[in-house]
């Protein structure tokens, strides 16, 4: 079976990837909304290695990624977009939307679903919030993300630049939103009328259930709006909530070989949303 050659894709990516990660570590420690609880050297190893596994299980596990699969889906004729005989303009836009679309429904299942949750709290743990965070994941979750948007990309048949510069959004706006990084106020005001700022996602990491169900989106900020799930501010500002999951305050408990257990071990709390 022919694929398309991605290897440059990959090398973009992980200089877009790198890049970004460089800048908001530099901006956080410039400008920082709240101080640290924990130390860099204590959370940062983890949170890196994970998406490191993550990567590796899926390129040893998946037959297709998502690039793989657009390339295919264009030369097979797959999906709805490659018989809508849309301007190219148009089908980038709405290749873009809804994939950000298909990513913020997986965000609320990961919060719904016992099993999904068990994995996605992982990410919930970390008793500090910044731009490592938004790598941050079981790498089981990571596996499952991607077998979901290699799916999407199949059902929709996006052209495979759209869907390159797609990875690039998301990668670069979760890097972007969990960043420990003050913004003035009206920057922030006007940004997250299309994106996700730093201050709107962090009311998701608040130890707060209530806040946790809210601010799903990862990139684009209008799902929350346009589905209910937007809170503009946390209940205790931003300088004095509690970051994390109230069942998991001690660090000596999340070093990076209890969090990959952490599914199986840990305690889910009173998550998911379907508890209540």
């Amino acid at each position: 079976m022919k694929v398309v050659d991605i290897s440059h894709e990959r090398f973009l990516r992980l200089a877009c990837f790198a890049g970004t990660l460089l800048v908001m570590a530099a901006l956080e420690a410039a400008f920082p909304r709240r101080p640290r609880s924990r130390p860099r050297g204590e959370r940062w190893p983890a949170n890196l290695v994970m998406v490191l596994v993550g990567a590796a299980l899926v390129r040893g596990i998946l037959p297709l990624v998502p690039v793989e699969t657009a390339g295919l889906a264009s030369q097979k004729g797959w999906g709805l977009l490659n018989h809508g005989g849309l301007p190219a303009v148009w089908t980038w836009g709405l290749s873009i939307v809804a994939l950000d679309a298909v990513i913020y429904l997986q965000h609320v299942l990961t919060h719904a679903v016992p099993t999904l949750w068990r994995l996605h709290m992982v990410h919930h743990a970390d008793l500090d919030l910044d731009t490592t965070t938004g790598v941050r994941f079981h790498p089981v979750e990571i596996l499952l993300s991607a077998g979901l948007k290699t799916a999407a990309v199949a059902a929709l048949g996006p052209p495979v630049g759209a869907v390159i510069l797609f990875e690039i959004l998301l990668n670069g706006t979760a890097l972007f939103n969990h960043a420990n990084l003050k913004l003035p106020a009206a920057m922030d005001r006007a940004v997250r009328l299309v994106l996700v700022t730093p201050d709107m996602h962090r009311v998701h990491h608040s130890v707060i259930i209530r806040e946790t169900h809210s601010n799903f989106g990862f990139c684009l900020s209008w799902w929350d709006r346009l589905f209910g799930t937007y809170k503009d501010q946390p209940e205790k500002g931003h300088g004095h909530m509690t970051i994390g999951l109230s069942q998991f305050r001690d660090p000596r408990g999340l070093s990076l070989a209890r969090l990959l257990v952490l599914p199986v071990t840990g305690d889910p709390g009173r998550q998911p949303i379907n508890r209540h």
